[in-house]
């Protein structure tokens, strides 16, 4: 079972929001897919994954600092 954080994986909900919109709006009115680095789609996923990556390194420092 997973639990409530691992779900928003550290991310806040006005993120998770916004990233939501973000990517609905450029699948509807954006371009056509395009190239590896320049596709939008891919770098907001790209920008998601750097943004969990830094809440779980931020998640593990504090956790590691109060032991």
């Amino acid at each position: 079972m997973s639990t409530r954080r691992e779900k928003n994986e550290g991310l806040s909900l006005r993120y998770r929001i916004g990233y939501r919109i973000r990517y609905t709006t450029l699948h509807l009115f954006g371009p056509a897919q395009l190239g590896g680095g320049t596709d939008p789609h891919r770098r907001l996923e790209r920008e998601r994954a750097a943004k969990v990556a830094a809440a779980r390194r931020a998640r593990l420092a504090r956790e590691t600092s109060t032991d």
